[in-house]
């Protein structure tokens, strides 16, 4: 009599969330309404940390406007519509701020707010270090000094 074979069909392979495929980050992120809280809380961040003083300077006083472009962004670069287009034009993120004097401690206090922010929420810490792994590269893209 042959031994039994295992059935290697009921083993399970392991599987790590895939972001950036599709809609999945926006859904990792909770949707629309997990990004307005991910931006509410990175703006809270630039109003408060003395970190991130330098940078908050850089910004009108009211935040509305900044918070609403920077939303817009993030649900379509997460895989949800698009809509930074038809409400503020074409994107070059770099472009954007290049009248800006941004440097590493810019960047870096730029950095800092989103990952507090990522904390705040209670995402999974690999989808946080996903998303600060994707912004580190705009974020460096904008350096100018």
């Amino acid at each position: 009599m042959k031994p039994q074979q295992e059935d290697i069909s009921a083993v399970t392979k392991p599987t790590a969330p895939v972001y950036g495929v599709g809609d999945s980050t926006l859904q990792a992120a909770g949707g629309e309404a997990g990004v307005r809280e991910l931006v509410d809380k990175f703006y809270n961040y630039m109003d408060t940390l003395p970190e991130a003083e330098a940078i908050r300077t850089m910004h009108a006083d009211d935040l509305t406007e900044s918070r609403e472009k920077l939303t817009t962004f993030l649900i379509g670069w997460m895989g949800g519509p698009s809509r930074y287009a038809e409400k503020f034009g074409s994107i070059n993120i770099p472009g954007a701020h290049s009248h800006l004097a941004i440097g590493i401690a810019e960047k870096e206090a730029w950095l800092l707010c989103m990952q507090k922010a990522l904390d705040d929420q209670g995402y999974e810490e690999v989808f946080k270090r996903y998303v600060m792994v994707q912004l580190s590269f705009p974020a460096e893209m904008c350096r100018n000094r």
